[in-house]
């Protein structure tokens, strides 16, 4: 048997090894989980995000009660104002500054409603999420076993077949494996493809003519295209 045809039936047992790995990896269980995670990463910044909106409000909301309060204190000063103007005062001076006031008051008034409607909206988002996160989380360990279930039954699988692969690799040359493997984790599958008329029959690109050449002899070529290893079947 020559190297070709023991490289190839190492790869013929990869692609089971790949198969296992594929379905692990593209599973509903673990489409759940990650959703789960996402959701519940998002959901506790958001959360957090919430609480110090919450705090803030609040402080700014005191902040308006104290001068509102100081402006209703203000406004209080003028129920004498029929003793000022017996007094002599002048009214057009008191009309005035009544007036600003009164404006200033219902200014404050309109911040105290926007800002407590700002309090109750964040307050029922954030009563909402920790109500659809505390599920998510529950559902997020159910998910969690679901995906541990199946990564155990696909680990007995994969065992099986990494076994099968470190017998295999032992008729194959150390150099020739190393190759193998840092193609393998690039993720280039399949790793070694037939010649097709003197192209690479996995991307179709034409080899060079000392490549050509090199399968007569036995040889295989690296495709300078896609990078897979070529072999005259």
């Amino acid at each position: 048997m020559t190297y070709v045809e023991k490289l190839l039936k190492y790869q013929e047992a990869d692609e089971k090894l790949l198969k296992v790995e594929r379905e692990l990896a593209g599973s509903q269980e673990r489409k759940n989980l990650a959703q789960a995670v996402n959701f519940v990463t998002k959901a506790t910044e958001r959360l957090e995000a919430l609480d110090g909106k919450a705090l803030s409000l609040a402080s700014t909301l005191e902040e308006l009660n104290k001068k509102y309060a100081d402006v209703s204190e203000t406004l209080a000063e003028f129920e004498n104002l029929d003793e000022l103007l017996e007094g002599g005062a002048d009214i057009s001076f008191y009309k005035k500054n009544l007036a600003q006031i009164s404006e200033k008051l219902k200014s404050i008034k309109q911040e105290v409603a926007a800002l407590t409607k700002a309090i109750k909206d964040s307050n029922e988002e954030f009563q909402t999420l920790y109500t659809k996160n505390r599920a998510m989380q529950k559902q997020g360990k159910e998910y969690q076993e679901a995906y541990e279930k199946l990564k155990a039954e696909k680990r007995k699988e994969s065992d099986i077949i990494k076994a099968e692969l470190a017998k295999l690799s032992q008729d194959v040359a150390p150099e020739v494996m190393q190759r193998y493997q840092s193609k393998r984790s690039e993720r280039i599958f399949p790793i070694l493809c037939p010649e097709q008329a003197g192209r690479c029959s996995k991307c179709g690109s034409e080899l060079s003519l000392a490549g050509k050449e090199k399968l007569l002899t036995g040889g295989v070529v690296e495709c300078d295209n896609c990078h897979r290893f070529i072999y005259k079947p």
